[in-house]
């Protein structure tokens, strides 16, 4: 085993402040740096939906979020579940199209192959059973993942960073990366700051999320991002009408506590593209969506918007781990970062210091970008 360097982890979204939280509490000496602060970038403008019923493209990457479900329930018990964990309500979704409904309806029978739990209701049982406020037709098939949940990603990178500062580590907020020198071997041996300070240091994790990129480049790594944009609105509404995250015909809608309700729609995502990108135009449509599916926000009003872009590799698919060609670097970059962000930082962390890359993350090395 080797023993805990000092590890400096760039961007302290959810992914890097569970590889940071990791590390700090098997003794590592991490140094947390983030241009912003600690969970408002991509992390607090993120759907947080905790799911593998997504995740079918792939048997490996299906079986990985799944391990990130349970290890978020794993990481409720130990670092205390309150103002960030939201699970037990599941998750719901349904379609006003024929085609996608069979596709969504073949999707659940697959999961239900793999043994994850899925159940089929009409939406009068589901108007009368758990969500009495949604206008749906009484026979729709609606479905019921009861194992999903969703997360305050804000929320609970700001739990991880404390308890890994009260752990030792040290948080360097506000304060951009400017380059990576590495020595006459390859490796990474110092973080130069834009503060005019330097990080001599064992390790570096490019946890960057849409910057991933750019910090990649400093080592000389040519790691392909897609550009995804993607628009999120919350609203302001007292009571929340809703209970659960949900995916409705054209809106995806779940609870952010205190009085509030995050909106997504792929569907407005893509006007972005095509020169509609004044965010206050998609957050009205946003709205107009939302009051067709809960009536009951009709009163409610638009309160923060954010077009933010989603840190994906050009396959979709993670890049978590060492880059051989560059010692002592290693990246942990990913899109589902709220679900992947729990088992990927216990993995990464558990590969930096022990040396051992765990069989989950086999698919995802980034070794597979190398030119």
């Amino acid at each position: 085993m080797k023993p805990p360097g000092r590890v400096a982890v760039i961007g302290v979204g959810i992914l890097g402040a569970c590889v940071g939280w990791n590390l700090a509490r098997r003794g590592a000496e991490v140094v947390l740096v983030d241009a912003g602060r600690p969970g408002e970038g991509v992390t607090d403008w993120s759907f947080s939906w905790v799911n593998a019923s997504n995740k079918t493209v792939r048997r490996t990457y299906f079986d990985l979020n799944v391990a990130g479900m349970a290890a978020h329930r794993e990481l409720a018990t130990a670092i205390g579940p309150d103002t960030w964990w939201y699970p037990g309500g599941g998750h719901l979704r349904w379609t006003d199209d024929p085609v996608t409904q069979a596709r969504f309806l073949e999707t659940a029978e697959l999961l239900a192959d793999w043994g994850y739990r899925v159940e089929v209701s009409t939406g009068a049982e589901v108007r009368r059973g758990l969500e009495p406020a949604l206008a749906l037709p009484d026979e729709v098939p609606v479905l019921l993942y009861p194992d999903e949940a969703w997360v305050h990603g804000r929320r609970l990178v700001g739990r991880l960073v404390g308890q890994a500062v009260a752990a030792g580590a040290e948080l360097r907020s506000g304060t951009e990366v400017r380059d990576l020198v590495a020595e006459a071997d390859g490796s990474v041996r110092t973080v130069a700051l834009s503060d005019g300070s330097g990080l001599d240091v064992d390790a570096v994790v490019n946890a960057a999320g849409p910057s991933a990129s750019r910090i990649a480049e400093l080592v000389g790594r040519h790691l392909p991002m897609r550009r995804e944009p993607g628009v999120v609105t919350r609203i302001d509404c007292d009571p929340v009408p809703v209970h659960r995250a949900m995916h409705a015909p054209h809106i995806e809608i779940r609870p952010d506590g205190d009085g509030s309700m995050v909106l997504h729609s792929r569907e407005v995502d893509a006007l972005i593209d095509t020169g509609e990108e004044d965010p206050a135009e998609l957050a009205r449509l946003l709205h107009a969506s939302v009051r067709q599916v809960v009536p009951a926000l009709t009163d409610s009003r638009i309160a923060r918007t954010r077009v933010a872009f989603r840190p994906i590799p050009a396959d979709g698919f993670p890049s978590v781990g060492a880059v051989p060609s560059v010692p002592g670097y290693y990246e942990a970059v990913s899109h589902s970062g709220i679900t992947l962000g729990p088992v990927l930082g216990r993995l990464l962390a558990a590969e930096i210091l022990d040396g051992k890359r765990d069989e989950l993350l086999a698919d995802f090395r980034p070794e597979r970008f190398s030119r």
